[in-house]
């Protein structure tokens, strides 16, 4: 018995006993939900309507099938891939979410700090909680990068991922009614050396997210009695929340608490392709669009100096019923050729979601909810956790599927999938 039975040690770090028990994104979200507050949780998880989109999202990806080549000797397998010039040594980056410090202290910066430390991109929101030069000096004083090579990978019980110089920072901006704050937004930035401006084109009105309707979600939180309710039941979250400093939107501080609906005041109906001319002429960097964007809106955006687009339906938050992103892939690929850089969002939730990206012509995916689930129940070593766990996956599929390299997984990509039937 005594050579059966072997003890482990406790690990004493209860963030790190939490994420050594996740092993993939559904363990991340399932113990984010049980340690968030239903409002803040809910924000994450839910979309508009009747969350139609969001769940066709991820059914999108799972519809499809792998046929894997065998016998290809794929034991040096390199998940590096070209961007913009640039190589990452991995084709993820992290999205713009909004108000992230709601969700876990460390908020933009500690996502920010984790994208960096893998040598990925990442987005920082309008809507964020941490401002533009905030974020910048904070991820100027963040650790070393890992060890691991850009082959590099860490298995569910590991924490070594890979590595790289190619991270940066990126910024979205919804163009706002308010031009001249939304101008200021795309000067500092420039400023600040954000390399990329992601432009939203999805949000001329706000989504009817009902989840926070119904759980009477603000920004900032507003006390009432039904979060007074949740203090006691979510202790930890709320200490950690009010020992912070005060939650408000960087870039529109000082507003009274806005609901969910009440963002329209933000938006712009009257958003048009004069606007993003306007923006080409005004931002020296990469501009890409970001919303359910079409072929023929797609090779729009070329034809005017637009570097890429983000096919994204804002992971279901605005309008329900909106085509899965991932299957406006080969579409859009089609349309505009091989060098317009083509990104999608919406839906991953697995490394083999970002090599069917990939297959289908995408040159990297872009992560949400994902590491979201990841920061709500670790902070930063959770972002840290649900990177480590993608991207051993999107190398386990890698070399499963025959690939030796992402352009090759890309070359032969149509001949590696079938649909499911």
């Amino acid at each position: 018995m005594r050579r059966l039975v072997q003890l482990r040690g406790v690990q004493l770090d209860a963030t790190a006993r939490r994420l050594g028990a996740c092993y993939d994104i559904g363990d991340l979200r399932r113990a984010a939900r049980r340690r968030i507050p239903r409002p803040v949780f809910d924000y994450v998880d839910g979309a508009a309507d009747e969350e139609i989109a969001s769940a066709a999202n991820v059914a999108a990806f799972r519809s499809w099938r792998f046929l894997p080549r065998v016998l290809a000797g794929v034991a040096s397998a390199n998940t590096s891939a070209s961007l913009f010039g640039a190589s990452l040594p991995v084709p993820l980056l992290l999205g713009p979410v909004g108000y992230t410090r709601m969700l876990h202290p460390d908020g933009e910066i500690g996502a920010a700090r984790s994208a960096l430390r893998h040598g990925l991109p990442y987005t920082l929101s309008t809507m964020a909680s941490t401002g533009i030069e905030e974020l910048r000096s904070g991820v100027s004083s963040a650790g070393p990068s890992r060890s691991a090579g850009p082959s590099g990978s860490a298995g569910p019980t590991g924490s070594a991922g890979p590595t790289g110089s190619a991270g940066d920072l990126w910024f979205q901006l919804y163009l706002t009614r308010n031009r001249p704050q939304a101008f200021d937004l795309v000067a500092r930035a420039a400023d600040n050396g954000y390399s990329t401006l992601v432009v939203t084109v999805d949000t001329i009105v706000a989504g009817n997210r009902v989840r926070d309707l119904r759980n009477g979600l603000s920004i900032p939180p507003a006390l009432t009695f039904s979060t007074m309710a949740s203090v006691a039941s979510r202790p930890s979250y709320w200490y950690r929340l009010l020992s912070g400093p005060a939650l408000d939107y960087a870039n529109f501080a000082g507003r009274a608490p806005t609901t969910v609906m009440q963002t329209a005041d933000f938006f712009d109906p009257d958003l048009n392709w004069g606007d993003i001319e306007d923006l080409r002429a005004r931002w020296p960097g990469r501009l890409l669009l970001k919303g359910p964007i079409g072929p023929a809106d797609a090779r729009r955006a070329l034809e005017i100096g637009v570097d890429g687009v983000q096919l994204s339906n804002h992971g279901g938050r605005q309008l329900d019923r909106a085509v899965a992103p991932v299957d406006l892939i080969a579409p859009v690929r089609e349309a505009v050729g091989s060098s317009f850089t083509v990104l999608v969002d919406s839906g991953v939730r697995h490394g083999s979601d970002v090599a069917i990206a990939l297959a289908l012509g995408a040159d990297a995916a872009v992560l949400g909810r994902a590491y979201l689930y990841g920061l709500m129940v670790g902070g930063e070593a959770g972002v840290d956790r649900a990177l480590d766990l993608l991207i051993w996956q999107f190398k386990s599929t890698m070399q499963f599927l025959g690939a030796t390299s992402v352009a090759e997984l890309r070359k032969q990509g149509r001949d590696l999938l079938a649909r499911a039937s």
